[in-house]
């Protein structure tokens, strides 16, 4: 397990200009991307036991930064597409 936070630059290298423009253009975008960041530093609190929780909030928590970065990716690819 990795206490390192999910950045969405990491995860979508060579994205971050579009992910910078989707951001600043597409308001739904924009609230999925402040949500992911939300969520992501709960879990890195979890992780690091600066905010402990049981193990079923982690878990929750983490499947709603990954139900949240699979709707980012679909946005970026639809966004990708000329």
């Amino acid at each position: 397990m990795s206490h390192t936070p999910h950045e969405l630059a990491e995860d979508f290298p060579g994205q971050a200009d579009l992910i910078h423009e989707l951001k600043m253009n597409d308001g739904e975008f924009r609230h999925l991307f402040e949500r992911y960041h939300e969520v992501n530093r709960a879990v890195h609190r979890a992780e690091t036991n600066v905010e402990p929780c049981d193990q079923f909030h982690e878990e929750k928590l983490r499947k709603e930064r990954m139900q949240i970065k699979d709707r980012i990716a679909a946005k970026l690819s639809a966004a990708s597409v000329p």
